[in-house]
């Protein structure tokens, strides 16, 4: 199966590579991502192997095609679009080509297409990617509760010493909490008021802080890091890899984010997730929210955010959310033991 965009779509994409487990129980699945999303693969139980878009597309057109058809699949779901791998599944003549109706070049490149309208829908993104599960006999939506048991991941490292060391040295009734405020575009923010706020409250309450970003976004965040040392137990922007920022967060107690591939994760690795969003469709939690055993939300109680899609980054909606209801929702968390 092809997911070849964002952490949090692939997170949102593995129930797929569930439900085959559960039809075919002899299936080998095969996740086609790029480079960034090796280590999502890695950490599920469903998927069997992961090959590399971004370095299928560095090869000659031929080889292409044969490192394709070495994997003998009997079927490819297309459920991100992609042109070079359409184009290349047809080439290599794999049996069960499948994809959506609504791209053009599915038309002339797979075998099996399903109506899938995804703008428009009610569904959660999870549920609606088993639609192209329908050409092999699911024709029903599962609801929401049973797809969720499907989002799952399992840290593939073992977390280094020192952030062992350091996530261990809470006290009882204590949780180490994960901040992560930045979403590099692809979720409205909340804004680094808000999160300061709410790290100042978190930490009069006695829980421990841990900040999380790429090292472009810790360099952003440099002079708000300064200004809240205080209040943060640690900085870990930059610091981790993704192997080992996943068994991070399989060892911390939870973590507060936008829509963000973090936030998805956490929610995936059994963690507390609290995602915080705006109610503009199709953004809102009902089609993106966290699917996990301790996953959450909250959204601004406001029919539509129109008056925001004009101008995105100051989005008031999402902003309108009071860093003490935040709080509040953490308060109700108990410890997890240490994934």
């Amino acid at each position: 199966m092809s997911r070849t965009d964002a952490i949090g779509d692939v997170v949102l994409t593995l129930p797929v590579a569930g439900y085959l487990k559960q039809l075919f129980p002899k299936c080998r699945v095969v996740l086609i991502g790029r480079t960034y999303t090796a280590p999502v693969a890695a950490a599920c139980p469903w998927v069997d192997d992961f090959l590399n878009l971004d370095e299928l597309a560095q090869l000659p057109g031929a080889t292409q095609v044969a490192t394709l058809r070495g994997y003998a699949a009997h079927a490819i779901i297309h459920v991100f679009p992609n042109t070079l791998l359409a184009r290349l599944a047809h080439k290599a003549k794999i049996p069960v080509r499948i994809g959506t109706r609504n791209r053009w070049r599915h038309w002339l490149t797979c075998n099996r297409l399903v109506a899938l309208s995804r703008r428009h829908s009610t569904l959660h993104e999870a549920q609606l990617n088993l639609k192209l599960l329908q050409p092999f006999g699911l024709n029903r939506f599962p609801p929401l509760p049973e797809v969720a048991q499907l989002v799952r991941l399992q840290a593939t490292e073992l977390l280094a010493e020192h952030w062992q060391e350091r996530l261990g040295q809470r006290q009882p009734g204590q949780l180490n909490i994960i901040l992560h405020p930045r979403s590099r575009g692809s979720a409205r923010e909340w804004g680094l008021d808000n999160y300061a706020r709410l790290a100042q409250l978190l930490h009069q309450a006695g829980h421990r802080v841990f900040v999380t970003g790429t090292a472009a976004e810790g360099e952003e965040l440099a002079d708000w890091l300064q200004q809240n040392a205080a209040f943060l137990a640690a900085n870990l922007t930059g610091q981790l890899s993704l192997p080992q920022f996943i068994s991070f967060i399989a060892a911390a107690d939870g973590l507060v984010a936008g829509s963000t591939g973090p936030l998805h994760l956490a929610a995936a690795l059994g963690r507390h997730a609290l995602g915080l969003y705006p109610p503009i469709r199709p953004m809102h939690p009902g089609r993106w929210g966290p699917l996990g055993p301790h996953a959450g939300f909250l959204v601004f109680d406001k029919p539509n955010c129109n008056d925001c899609r004009q101008q995105p980054a100051a989005c008031t909606c999402i902003r309108a959310i009071e860093p003490a209801a935040v709080a509040a929702q953490i308060a109700a968390w108990q410890p997890l033991p240490m994934g």
